[in-house]
Formats: structure tokens, sequence, C-alpha cells
């Protein structure tokens, strides 16, 4: 994609791309080992505990006898893409495909006889 050798500057290189030229330069950290037995650790009582967040994942580390925050806690759960189940806000409701005001009439018949 970019190439450092060429004759046009990387800077007019990303500028065609219409790319940031940070995200040029950006290399990522690797994981540190620390971090990721932590995740093993998380991920184990993730599946133990699928409820739980992470104020409650804190608190069963914290019964293991590891001391780590819960903003660490939830930053680890992000990046390994887990997150708590719990019930979501109107899922009772019914799911109607068709435009609003006639979803109204259908889904809804007794707002219509008002």
């Amino acid at each position: 994609m970019i190439d450092p050798e060429h004759d046009l500057p990387i800077q007019k290189q990303a500028e065609v791309l219409d790319i940031s030229r940070s995200s040029v330069y950006y290399r990522p950290r690797a994981v540190s080992a620390g971090d990721l037995w932590l995740m093993r650790q998380i991920d184990e009582l993730h599946l133990n505990y699928p409820f739980a967040g992470n104020r409650m994942l804190r608190d069963l580390l914290w019964q293991r006898g590891l001391e780590v925050g819960r903003r660490h806690v939830r930053t680890l759960m992000r990046k390994m893409a887990i997150e708590a189940i719990y019930r979501r806000p109107n899922t009772s409701k019914p799911v109607c495909i068709r435009s609003r005001m006639r979803c109204r009439s259908n889904c809804f018949p007794s707002m219509t006889s008002r």
C-alpha cells in the first residue's frame, strides 16, 4: 500500500490513499503476558457467570486474590469482545415491517379505535 522507498513522499501517498498519516506509522503493541493470563481468568469466569459485568468480574477476581481495577477488566473485556448477558429494553414489543402509520393500525388495533 504505502511504500517508504517510493519517490513520492509518505505524506503525499497517504493523501492520495485518503488515510491519515498517523495510521501509516502506527505499530500495535503486543499484549503483555500478565494481561494474557488475566484475560484467561476473565474468560473462565465469564463462561461460569455470563451475566457478570466488569464490576462483578472484578469482585470475583478479588476473591481469587487478584487486585485488578474495574476499568482494566472492562478494557480487557472489550478487547476480547465479551459482554454481560442481561435483559434488553423493549424486547417484548412486536416487530413491524410496515410503515409507521400502518404499523400502529395493524399491530395495535386498540390505538386506532380512539
